[in-house]
């Protein structure tokens, strides 16, 4: 066996930091990583996998999305000027507010954050890229694609128009393609976002700098990992939720309709397990700017840094226990009402404690005035009446009173924009320096302040009252006798003031001859993003430092000198491939050395046919579909085959002081471990989502389980309990058989075990063949759990087949494992599944 523990000196010492590089070799190492991460022009540019290209593209497209989506609001808002207009007929008006909702969550306000941290948290970590670089690429390309499809779907009437929340039975039963283009369109991209998550959470656990425990992360590192895994357990129940609901539309299956024993309140749940935490995942990046803006413009450290990563780490847990808050008005039981508005209640206080927390690091600092604190301030300004109406909302009978009036509309944009837009227009004045190394206007940006604060609180301070007047929101037109006529006027003009702020800070943005960046760090902040020279190298960092504070700019002296020079680790790239240093957890001591991957058109073309496989079954397409998914699984398996897990060149490499690092990691030690197990948690949570809606309905259906139902066939259970266990013991078996040196008996093991596996299935799949899900809700879940863990048996059979080529063809050895522990760990996670699923489908029916 290879030896690969870490060889060295560690840590390094500062006479060891201060010898001289020779300026010769100095130079030479900066020609090297500059031709390795040289981003490529032409057509070529479209290959890109580099985290500040990407983010780029993430970012821009973005605010695309958001400008159609405020434009189809300034057209609502024409509609509701006067009383009885005929601008937009009723029609076309719920297009237009379903998607400018749709637009605004799934387009803008999630992505944004993944765009933002996917360009800059490299830069926070002193990391040179992403550890999955492709698959940034693949979920930016899956983002572009499926946000075109659903929101292209405007303009040519065929858009969802049941509202952004898609209530059945109103979508369920709408004729038209929308619903299924909202469906489809939005799981699409609800995966991307997921895999982005993925991989932030494993920059941030994995790709920090030597020396940066967990105690010393920027607090934007910390927000990352918070949202992350909000994101990891909040859009998992959405797109279990989206299954459900395309098998009522495509098959009948009456998840939701009482008639048959559903409930459309299960679909309520569903949606706002996602929906109240994606408040919290839309707050809490902003939250995580102004923690990096503030202790700038106060010069000194954050105020209370453990307080506010507690905090952020208590909102993010308590956002899981509000989502009955959205369903105060549906006839639940008042325990629960009480229970949820506590709750409501209680998420105040994490909340205050990090505002409060800026608000002592500005009283303490030597405060410098800047136009990225005047957005941070307007932002704190608007939240915190958004937050007091809030609090009025959570008491459960004054939220009967104002349920579904403009009260709602009213507190809903005051908390988006306080928390997120405000927020996150300050980043972009605060960070565009480091992301195009030139500055933004300060006289227009004022003017794009005062116009889009002033105009927002003139368009939706009004809506309060036009709430508590009754008017009802979602209505495309009202008479004029009912008071609302003044008030609704205002707001129009209050949201053209808005847009004339975007258009001006939109100009400023697109405008050519702005003033080139003058010195890297023009703000005079103590984090690692701003190292970044004032020409922006693709390589991210010239060396990996070594961090000993949580401000190093300001607290280690000579640092970026240091760096320049080359002094620090990884300096060079001698075999002219793309680098960066994985660290452990908790300590960040170092690891090991990861090959990233680098420019490909691979990640386009798996986007592009995973796009098909969901967009065109929304035309029934269904043929076309199943190629292009076959399609796309070949794309991600030659992806994965060419570019991960791949044998290094020498084992041990020189990363500079004198340590020595593994090329090649695998179990635990490998960020592609980390990746499968984050991934596998997700997955659960969807998993975990229908079998809630099973005791959902056998709790709240008196006739859930029919006198005359069919139940699975126990003996064909028990028949595919028991292979699909053996492939998972062979599984286990082949990875231990392999580190042995046993090969002939690893790969025995992997031919026996997707051969059971698929019997396995076949077993299940017969367990059920007698149900008839169309019939009732009962055999119609009990049918999609059967789905749901077959389609993972087909996963895991591709996988055990991926292993045993791997090992066919010299991919894997005893040395070389890392693919059979990922898959392994598929397996441990799958197992589980399969024995829910028996347990709840075979022995449940006979014991409720």
């Amino acid at each position: 066996m290879i030896d690969r523990t870490p060889r060295g000196p560690y840590p390094p010492t500062e006479e060891m930091l201060s010898q001289p590089v020779p300026e010769q070799i100095s130079r030479e190492q900066a020609a090297r990583l500059e031709q390795v991460w040289r981003t490529k022009t032409g057509i070529r540019y479209l290959m890109s996998v580099n985290n500040s290209e990407v983010g780029k593209w993430y970012s821009l497209t973005c605010f695309a999305f958001m400008l159609v989506a405020g434009v189809l609001a300034l057209l609502m808002r024409v509609q509701l000027a006067y009383p009885d207009m005929k601008f937009l007929d009723a029609d076309r008006f719920n297009q237009f507010f379903t998607m400018h909702g749709s637009a605004m969550m799934f387009l803008f306000a999630v992505p944004l954050f993944e765009a933002m941290a996917i360009l800059i948290l490299p830069a926070f970590l002193g990391a040179r890229d992403m550890p999955f670089p492709r698959l940034s690429a693949f979920g930016y390309w899956s983002f572009l694609i499926g946000g075109v499809f659903v929101l292209g779907s405007v303009f040519f009437d065929a858009a969802p128009k049941s509202g952004w929340f898609m209530y059945p039975p109103l979508a369920t039963e709408d004729e038209g393609v929308g619903s299924d283009i909202w469906l489809l369109g939005l799981s699409f991209i609800e995966i991307a976002s997921i895999a982005a998550a993925v991989e932030l959470i494993v920059g941030v656990l994995k790709c920090r700098p030597p020396g940066m425990r967990v105690n010393m992360m920027p607090l934007y590192a910390w927000y990352v990992l918070v949202v992350g895994g909000m994101i990891l357990f909040a859009f998992p129940p959405l797109i279990a939720g989206d299954l459900l609901f395309e098998l009522e539309r495509a098959l009948d299956w009456p998840f939701f309709d009482h008639t048959r024993g559903g409930d459309p309140i299960f679909w309520q749940h569903l949606f706002w397990i996602f929906g109240h935490p994606e408040v919290y995942i839309v707050f809490l990046p902003s939250i995580a700017i102004a923690a990096m803006v503030v202790p700038t413009v106060a010069q000194r450290p954050i105020v209370g840094y453990s307080w506010i990563v507690l905090s952020a780490v208590g909102t993010g847990f308590l956002s899981f226990g509000l989502w009955v808050h959205h369903m105060f008005t549906t006839g639940l039981p008042l325990i629960s009402l009480g229970f949820f508005s506590a709750a409501s209640e209680a998420v105040v206080i994490p909340t205050g404690i990090q505002i409060f927390a800026f608000l002592a690091t500005l009283i303490v600092g030597r405060v410098t005035v800047s136009l990225p604190l005047l957005w941070i301030a307007g932002g704190l300004a608007i939240f915190t009446a958004g937050g007091l109406t809030g609090v009025m909302l959570a008491i459960a009978p004054f939220d009967w009173q104002v349920h579904d009036t403009y009260f709602v509309v009213a507190h809903l944009h005051y908390t988006l924009f306080g928390g997120m837009i405000l927020p996150v227009m300050a980043g972009i004045y605060y960070f565009f320096p480091f992301f195009t190394k030139r500055m933004l206007s300060e006289r227009l940006g004022k003017w794009a302040f005062w116009l889009i604060f002033g105009g927002f609180n003139l368009t939706f301070l009004p809506m309060h009252l036009t709430g508590l007047l009754g008017m009802p929101r979602r209505v495309f037109t009202y008479p004029g006798d009912l008071g609302w006529n003044t008030l609704n006027m205002v707001s129009t003009i209050g949201a053209f003031i808005i847009a004339a702020g975007f258009v001006i800070f939109t100009y400023d943005l697109l405008r050519p001859g702005k003033p080139r960046l003058a010195s890297r760090n023009p703000w005079k902040a103590g984090t690692l993003e701003w190292t970044d020279t004032v020409e922006g190298e693709d390589w991210g960092v010239r060396s990996i430092p070594y961090i000993t504070s949580r401000y190093p700019l300001w607290d280690q002296p000579d640092l970026v000198k240091r760096m320049d020079a080359g002094r620090y680790y990884l300096p060079d790239a001698q075999e002219g491939l793309r680098e960066t240093m994985v660290t452990s957890v908790i300590d960040a001591r170092p690891v090991q050395v990861q090959r990233v991957t680098g420019d490909a058109w691979i990640t386009l073309g798996a986007a592009a046919f995973t796009g098909g496989c969901f967009i065109l079954p929304t035309f029934h397409m269904y043929v076309p579909a199943a190629i292009s998914g076959v399609i796309a699984v070949a794309c991600i398996i030659y992806w994965l085959w060419t570019s991960t897990a791949r044998k290094p060149e020498k084992q041990m490499k020189d990363v500079g002081l004198g340590l020595s690092l593994p090329t090649y990691a695998s179990g635990p030690e490998s960020v592609g471990w980390w990746a499968m197990w984050i991934t596998m948690l997700g997955d659960s949570t969807a998993f975990a989502s229908i079998v809630f809606g099973f005791f959902f309905y056998w709790t709240s259906r008196a006739d859930f389980l029919p006198p005359d139902a069919l139940h699975a066939d126990t003996g064909l259970l028990a028949l595919a309990v028991a292979a699909l266990g053996l492939a998972w013991g062979l599984t286990y078996a082949a990875r231990f058989l392999n580190r042995a040196g046993r090969i002939r008996a690893c790969r025995a093991a992997l031919v026996a075990a997707p051969l059971l596996a698929a019997a396995g299935g076949a077993a299940l799949v017969a367990s059920v063949m007698g149900l008839s899900p169309s019939s009732h809700v009962y055999p119609a879940v009990v049918c999609a759990l059967v789905i749901w863990t077959v389609a993972h048996i087909a996963v895991g059979v591709l996988m055990q087949l991926y292993c045993l080529a791997g090992s066919v063809f010299g991919k894997i050895d005893p040395d070389h494992d890392a693919d059979l522990w990922n898959v392994t760990l598929y397996w441990h996670f799958h197992v589980l599944t399969v024995l829910v699923t028996a347990a709840i489908i075979g022995l449940a029916p006979h014991l409720l």
